[in-house]
């Protein structure tokens, strides 16, 4: 779907429907204007310099971990800093990697890169060949867009592949088949993309070739979300596997073997993914099978030649309870790594079977509560592989800094390899888990971090920030911005666990979709409440915050209950819900949501959509749309209009809307520590927060 003219519709009489034109010329004089009234108000706060300065140092920190993934003999990263702006594309040895200074060899510098040719370069991420080769495919953004430009780089030569594998700007993804051959699924011209903007087939391309040339070999449905394809290199085992996403939660999979696809016999929502000789499944709904039901939210293990046979024994390696989710895995060589929730605070598990073929289960000791990634260190490609059993545990909560830990599945303790010093003093700080009653009654966790001692007034400014879509967890984190900007003037951040997150699990988030939509706002509205019952603040003193999804839970907020806020910062956000499956991404969420084109669906998704509720003559709080021209994901459109129609009807509105950014409304560190510096300025301004000289 092109970026620049949205898709055709049914007659509106919306009167701001041209603000989709995303790149048109009197849109953007549009954007300037607002921008040009709104940066204004904020950058004469006087902590704002201060703040943007501040935060451009830590995000510019040469003492931040340098992340790293595991490829072969090398461990690869992509770092920016002060000097490296765009970034840099490196890898090191673990031998290296363990000292406090690491000899990093770049493969790629960026800024040099865009400096010659004359692009905005934003880095996305870079395929491996793996195994002997030195052959990999780079991905590029244009001003941080998901689109990216595709080009093959040679590792040895650092140097862009002359007359190899290219792809022009396109929401495209491949995969090796051998050195030689690729899976594409890319924008091949009319028909080959999906209502949701993404691949609709998979060719064949052979290198030597013109993409043209490539063979069709597997397509899926128009309306479809995309097509899919995963090759599994793992020697002995390797399997083509190609599938349909028919939507965010539902897919059909097949082993795809001498040009004929074998349907894969899983549940539709269920997740596959191959483990050498075993199979792994994760689930999203109840499912009975041999006489057994399976609940949802459990891992299962089988033997995958067994499975394709027909048979159906299994074990579970998670079984979830009311507390306890699962929210990722990973494999080492003989071990399943899970990452589980347990009442929102991580915990590590390690998992293998033994001489009799049981799951024996042991725990990582991991450090807790906090929020833990857990990443597997093995290349089933290196033979005799050193690291087969190794794996990384990074930790953080509010108020302790990332730490990487290194370990080993044989291992009774872990080894920290790195850690971040802290950004700001967290001794004066208390962090809390608290529960509000929904209004059907359920029990909504939520996290506060506040000042110790902090009056229960209802004078504390405070952020309220939420999500709830999706199945994704808000888990805790450390972030050095809030710590300077928001925590050293006695600011309170509160983080609301609402249901549509994967908190506890499928179906936390299955309890706020589509018809129950509403469910997440009034969990959220339940947690706010709750602060002003317990008087850490009140309305006049309280703030909420939300991206993306959580940018609709901002817009539903603000027209359902505009009296329990003083400030809302609503960022990348969905807000006309009549309109959202047309526009770029937006088909792809139907499942989420609902079709409003169905009548008996939209007449759930027209009680809460902001863009159609909210009215003139009624006090909203004052609320700062904050969005991304370049973003190809979540149209601009939606905070356009929602602006521009509030601003018609006489509301207190701020604007900013990025020129670059993507869907993270930033393409670099200046361009991220300025956009956080305009929201706290917003916030202190609105909430009374007292900043320190």
């Amino acid at each position: 779907m092109s970026q620049t003219t949205p898709a055709a519709a049914p007659a509106t009489d919306d009167p701001y429907l041209w603000l989709e034109d995303v790149a048109g010329d009197k849109p953007l004089a549009w954007v300037r204007e607002r921008n040009a009234a709104s940066r204004p108000v904020l950058e004469a706060r006087p902590e704002f310099q201060r703040n943007r300065t501040r935060f451009k140092e830590i995000l510019d920190s040469r003492e931040r971990i340098p992340y790293v993934s595991r490829q072969g003999d090398f461990l690869y990263n992509f770092w920016r800093d002060q000097q490296h702006p765009r970034g840099l594309w490196r890898r090191t040895t673990l031998a290296e990697y363990r000292k406090a200074q690491p000899s990093w060899d770049v493969l790629l510098d960026l800024d040099a890169l865009a400096k010659a040719e004359g692009e905005n370069w934003v880095w996305q991420r870079a395929n491996l060949r793996g195994g002997t080769s030195t052959l990999c495919l780079v991905s590029l953004s244009r001003g941080g867009a998901d689109a990216s430009v595709i080009r093959e780089f040679d590792l040895g030569t650092r140097q862009f592949v002359a007359g190899g594998f290219a792809l022009p700007e396109a929401k495209s993804d491949l995969d090796w088949l051998d050195d030689d051959t690729l899976l594409v699924a890319t924008d091949t011209g009319p028909g080959s993309m999906t209502d949701s903007g993404y691949a609709r087939t998979i060719r064949l391309w052979k290198r030597g070739t013109p993409l043209s040339a490539s063979t069709l070999i597997h397509e899926v449905r128009q309306t479809d979300m995309v097509a899919t394809a995963v090759v599994d290199h793992t020697p002995g085992h390797k399997r083509v596997v190609l599938g349909r996403m028919i939507d965010f939660y539902t897919s059909e999979e097949g082993l795809w073997e001498n040009g004929k696809l074998t349907p894969l016999d899983k549940p539709i929502d269920a997740r596959v993914n191959f483990w050498a000789e075993r199979m792994l499944i994760s689930l999203r709904s109840d499912w009975t099978v041999a006489g057994k039901t399976w609940p949802r939210g459990s891992l299962l293990v089988t033997n995958a030649a067994a499975y394709l046979r027909g048979e159906r024994n299994f074990e579970a390696v998670f079984t979830p309870t009311a507390t306890r989710s699962l929210t990722g895995y990973t494999t080492t060589r003989t071990h399943v790594l899970l990452n589980v929730l347990d009442n929102v605070a991580g915990r590590a598990e390690a998992l293998s079977p033994n001489a009799a073929g049981q799951w024996v289960k042991r725990d990582i000791p991991a450090p807790f509560p906090g929020t833990l990634s857990i990443a597997s260190w093995h290349d089933p490609l290196v033979a005799n592989d050193a690291l087969a059993e190794t794996f990384t545990v990074s930790y953080t909560d509010f108020v302790t800094p990332d730490s990487l830990y290194l370990g080993n599945t044989g291992g009774a303790t872990l080894e920290k390899l790195k850690s971040r010093p802290a950004f700001f003093d967290a001794s004066g700080l208390v962090v809390e888990q608290q529960f509000a009653k929904s209004k059907d009654g359920t029990r909504v966790p939520y996290f506060v971090v506040r000042p110790k001692g902090a009056p229960l007034d209802g004078t504390n400014p405070t952020i309220l920030y939420g999500y709830g879509g999706f199945e994704v967890s808000m888990n805790p984190w450390y972030s050095a911005g809030y710590g300077a900007g928001w925590f050293a003037n006695k600011g309170v951040l509160v983080v609301a666990n609402i249901r549509g997150g994967g908190e506890y699990g499928p179906g936390w988030h299955q309890a706020a979709v589509k018809a129950n939509k509403q469910r997440s706002y009034d969990d959220f509205i339940a947690v706010a409440e709750d602060l002003i019952a317990r008087k850490i603040s009140s309305p006049k003193h309280l703030g909420i915050m939300g991206g993306s999804n959580g940018g609709l839970l901002m817009g539903a907020i603000t027209t359902q209950r505009p009296d329990l806020f003083n400030a809302v910062v609503c960022q990348v956000p969905l807000l006309d819900m009549k309109r959202y499956h047309l526009l770029l991404a937006g088909a792809s969420w139907m499942a989420e949501y609902g079709n409003p084109d169905v009548p008996a669906e939209w007449a759930y998704i027209s009680k809460y959509s902001p863009y159609q509720n909210v009215k003139p003559g009624v006090k909203y709080p004052k609320i700062f749309f904050v969005t991304s021209t370049r973003d190809d994901r979540v149209h601009p459109g939606h905070a356009r209009k929602m602006a521009a129609k509030m601003i018609a009807q006489g509301h207190e509105v701020l604007y900013y809307e990025n020129i670059e950014g993507g869907h993270g409304a930033a393409a670099d560190n200046s361009q991220a520590a300025d956009r956080q510096a305009l929201e706290f300025a917003f916030f202190a301004q609105q909430l009374g927060l007292k900043v320190k000289g």
